[in-house]
């Protein structure tokens, strides 16, 4: 299985793009997280396009500045790396990934804006998940039957499919789920 990844030269620091910004520099900025994780926290003026809601050719067409480079940001970097090679297959090569994405902005002490939260990030969620299946399998597998071993063993795997390849399904499963995909629609906004 191919691994998304970025090129050399593709990246920004959060920092570095927190400065353009300050100093004027016109950034089309667009966050490909989920609505919650939007909703939660954000950088004023990023546009929220969810990476499973893309539309590469749409979203281009949209731009009012269509040569320009287009940073992409997501929470920790997998998802804007993904969302960087669906633009390049699309034809745009002009895309810039936020390293280390919403967390590292965070982490930098540079400002966002926060919402309620109502439910948990992403990440958490498939924590919360292979935890809980992974102990209901290691249970039944003690006092029902050693097949159930198969459960945890499934999970495990999972995880490191997920680790090796940048790719979890179960993230990917869950931010399909009602509770992920907020009330609001995209926000909109003319880049």
């Amino acid at each position: 299985m191919k691994m998304t990844s970025v090129q050399a030269g593709t990246s920004v620091l959060p920092r570095d793009l927190a400065r353009m910004r300050d100093t004027g520099v016109a950034c089309d900025v667009i966050d490909v997280r989920t609505r919650p994780e939007h909703e939660d926290a954000r950088i004023d003026g990023v546009p929220l396009v969810p990476l499973d809601e893309l539309d590469p050719g749409a979203f281009l067409g949209a731009r009012s500045r269509p040569g320009a480079r287009l940073y992409v940001l997501c929470q920790s970097g997998a998802r804007a790396a993904k969302a960087a090679e669906k633009f390049k297959k699309a034809g745009f090569d002009g895309c810039v990934v936020v390293e280390g994405g919403l967390q590292a902005w965070m982490d930098a002490g540079l400002p966002v804006a926060r919402g309620q939260r109502r439910v948990l990030p992403l990440m958490r969620q498939v924590q919360v998940v292979v935890g809980a299946v992974s102990a209901t399998g290691s249970v039944l597998a003690l006092a029902v039957h050693p097949y159930f071993a198969i459960v945890p063993l499934m999970m495990g795997a999972g995880l490191l499919f997920a680790g090796l390849t940048g790719t979890c399904g179960l993230a990917i499963l869950l931010a399909r789920m009602p509770w992920n995909r907020g009330t609001g629609r995209a926000s909109s906004c003319a880049l």
